[in-house]
């Protein structure tokens, strides 16, 4: 579980400097328009997921990881990350973002969470290495 926290806290932490970083650098969050910038935020929970799942094979594992045990680890890692970041976003909604509301990020949540979704899967068929035992 230490794993997860840790790799979620920089997910959280990550994703809610990168709110403040598009808003000090002119973008800010409204509901019809995505400035192609704000897709390089994907990378943060996908590098960071990856390279969390693979510490925890690595070390509390033993180099082997079925892949329930992998989805189970990503799943974990993105919850901490996850409520990190929206507690990031109601403080930057109620700060600095007055003219949007949590509607306008509501949107962005939820395809955050089909992405974490995604990405879960993905990282755990990559790193599983007992092919033939589910778990």
């Amino acid at each position: 579980m230490k794993n997860a926290i840790i790799s979620g806290l920089f997910i959280g932490v990550l994703s809610g400097t990168w709110m403040f970083v598009m808003h000090a650098l002119g973008y800010s969050p409204q509901s019809s328009t995505l400035a192609p910038i704000e897709y390089v935020s994907v990378f943060i929970p996908l590098i960071v997921l990856y390279f969390g799942v693979r510490s925890y094979r690595a070390h509390e594992c033993g180099g082997h990881m079925g892949f329930l045990e992998a989805l189970m680890q990503c799943f974990k890692i993105l919850i901490v990350g996850g409520i990190i970041t929206v507690a990031a976003s109601i403080i930057f909604i109620d700060e600095f973002a007055k003219e949007s509301n949590l509607m306008d990020f509501s949107s962005r949540i939820f395809g955050a969470l089909l992405l974490g979704i995604l990405f879960s899967l993905g990282i755990s068929v990559l790193l599983t290495t007992k092919p033939n035992k589910v778990d």
